[in-house]
């Protein structure tokens, strides 16, 4: 029977409590590192959050419990399903352990006496952990004993750590006692399946936050209130934007017209961007061969990604999960001389890859998506300055859409288990060393990463944040040292020879896809004028005004300005609604511009320009409004309207 309001039992797991010692943060210096510190208290206020479960619920499992951007999380295997009242019932629990001031209390002990103290409590989920870690040494989801992510022998001993009656497996450190876990919030409830496999057991993930002061945390609930209002999930469906259809399938999105006007409007960005960069466009298939895939290396490396394979008279095809391969073929299909170096070959290319349900997320994560992708063969000697350019690239870029917050992580192979990775200890240092030297001159500020790169070479990716501080990953950049074996990629030298290019894989802009939903975000939907769908509403006041607001619209309409459709985005409102009520609704959609016309504006030749933000910019000449969005237009930014 449920336990869920009564005074628990004082259940302990496994070991006495003087088997343990007091947590040891000496090796720690929480002081001086900041952020270490704040991931510590956030670790150990996660073990709060179970130990406060075990308290209320006896007969809980327990799954994991990491800390994650802005907080922490730990799942549960509960028979019943998590409520909001019943989150602050554990929120209540966690601060009368928080005020006992409990010791986290660490003691390290023979795997078998820990998987004996598991199966003694009925935690399955930590008695899988600890087999893993007695024969692979990892807890990482491994597909093998060969695979590479298994170490060459088993743990012989783990740490535990005790709060209270809560014993967990966990390398620590901890906070020295349950006080010293801030303040802190239970934020949400989600599925999660075991192990992050839909084939196991759906837990229930509690997420939490804590800070240090109070005032910290108020502000991240500030945030996190703000940031639902700009869920790009909301904002797509409000905006129309885009759309889904069970009918068509999960992950794959209805793109509507006010949306493909913003893809459209990014396409032209990047090809007057990369037409200034020397970019040629191509176009691919979406349908390819397998033989390619296994030529490529893919099918053995990424197969878990890719699509079940379509049989077309006795042939095996899969749906692109890249544009790579088919560029190269693209590149090979005429012979290249040195004079010829580099070659930009540049597509917006849709892609398939397999996402499981659970991972899905609006359009942030898709199963069908559209890439600003490109590849650039060069020369070892050109290497280093087109990587180089491709930084630069995505600066002009951030710089556009007002990206503060960004930075590179190099992704960097384990020179010590190549076998994860194209075993060429000499072409990765070779590699590494052109990548290096191409980030340090950028100026821009980068962090490396051991063990995270592309199985063919080193990779780069761009974190940004938005101005909600939300961190996505926009695009990977690639040296391939690999490619031009595997695809004959060559050119013929000035000495007559013929010589391997180095391939460079880049995608600025990411995926339309992920794009416009950090653009979402990032403007709370309210995008600058040469990416609104509608830029103007023009409301007439009264029916007669009718026939000066259509000449408007249409000299707008067929304005020279520099947008995808060419002219301005306008539409007349004309609507049975008050003037009120239809400006009211212009500014729902976001739309930038609004401008009212009565007698007094058409007898001058005038226009009311109201803005969305509900400034007021007066009566002025439809030609000196013409003006000011066309200058927007020409130059991406808007002005001000202050």
């Amino acid at each position: 029977m449920e336990n869920r309001g009564a005074k628990p039992e004082n259940v302990e797991i496994g070991l006495g409590k003087e088997s343990f010692g007091v947590t040891n943060l000496q090796d720690h210096n929480i002081h001086t590192e900041p952020e270490l510190g704040l991931d510590i208290m956030r670790h150990s206020a996660a073990h709060l959050l179970a130990a406060a479960v075990l308290e209320l619920w006896p007969d809980a499992k327990f799954g994991i419990g990491p800390t994650i951007r802005d907080g922490f999380y730990y799942d549960f295997d509960l028979s019943f399903s998590l409520t909001p009242d019943l989150l602050e019932q554990i929120e209540k629990k966690m601060k009368e352990l928080q005020k006992q001031r409990l010791p986290y209390e660490q003691s390290e002990v023979p795997i078998d006496e820990a998987i004996a103290l598991m199966e003694e409590a009925g935690q399955s989920y930590k008695t899988e952990l600890l087999h893993d870690l007695k024969t692979k040494g990892t807890t990482a989801v491994v597909k093998g004993l060969d695979d590479p992510n298994v170490f060459k022998t088993g743990m012989e001993t783990v740490t535990l750590y005790r709060l209270g009656n809560f014993v967990d497996l966990c390398r620590g450190p901890h906070m020295e006692h349950s006080a010293q876990t801030g303040f802190f919030k239970l934020t949400s409830v989600s599925g999660a399946y075991w192990r992050g496999d839909e084939k196991n057991k759906q837990l229930q993930r509690i997420y939490g936050t804590s800070f240090e002061t109070k005032a910290d945390l108020k502000e991240y609930l500030a945030r996190k209130e703000e940031a639902k209002k700009r869920d790009h999930r909301c904002l797509g469906e409000e905006l129309k934007i885009f759309t889904f259809s069970e009918e068509i399938g999960a992950g794959l999105p209805l793109w509507l017209p006010n949306g493909t006007i913003i893809r459209h409007e990014l396409e032209k960005l990047a090809m007057e961007e990369e037409r200034k960069d020397g970019y040629q466009r191509v176009a691919t298939p979406h349908l390819t061969k397998a033989d390619l895939y296994y030529r490529s290396g893919h099918l053995p490396y990424y197969r878990e990604d890719m699509y079940e394979p379509i049989n077309i008279e006795g042939q095996e095809y899969f749906l692109k999960p890249m544009n790579c391969p088919h560029h190269h073929h693209i590149y090979s299909a005429e012979p290249r001389s040195y004079r010829d170096l580099p070659v930009r070959l540049a597509e917006y290319g849709t892609v398939y890859r397999f996402e499981q349900s659970g991972s899905l997320n609006g359009i942030l994560r898709t199963r069908g998506f559209v890439q600003n992708d490109a590849h650039i063969y060069c020369t070892e000697d050109q290497a280093k300055d087109e990587f180089l350019r491709v930084m630069q690239l995505h600066e002009r870029f951030y710089r556009l859409f007002g990206i503060k917050n960004f930075y590179m992580r190099l992704s960097l192979p384990d020179m010590d288990r190549l076998n994860k990775f194209v075993d060429d200890s000499e072409s990765w240092t070779k590699a590494l060393k052109i990548i290096k030297a191409a980030m340090e001159e950028s100026g821009l500020p980068y962090v490396e990463a051991a063990g995270e790169a592309a199985f063919y070479g080193p990779k780069v990716d761009f974190q940004i944040e938005s101005v909600m501080g939300t961190e996505y990953t926009m695009s990977t950049n690639q040296l391939d040292f690999l490619a031009a074996k595997r695809f004959n990629l060559e050119y013929v030298g000035s000495d007559g020879q013929k010589h391997p290019v180095y391939v460079i894989h880049r995608a600025p802009l990411g995926s339309h896809e992920r794009f416009i939903a950090f653009l979402l975000e990032h403007y709370a939907g309210k995008m600058p004028v040469w990416l609104a769908p509608e830029q103007v509403s023009i409301i007439p006041i009264a029916e007669r005004n009718y026939e000066y607001a259509k000449k408007i619209h249409d000299l707008l309409f067929s304005a020279d300005v520099p947008t995808a459709f060419g002219g301005v985005r306008v539409q007349v409102n004309h609507s049975n609604e008050s003037m009120q009520k239809r400006i009211r609704a212009a500014t729902m959609k976001k739309i930038p511009y609004m401008l009212v016309v009565g007698d007094r504006e058409q007898e001058s030749g005038s226009v009311s320009v109201r803005t969305r933000s509900g400034v007021d910019l007066k009566s002025m000449p439809v030609e000196a409004f013409l003006e000011r969005i066309t200058k927007e237009l020409k130059t991406r930014q808007d002005l001000p309207v202050e």
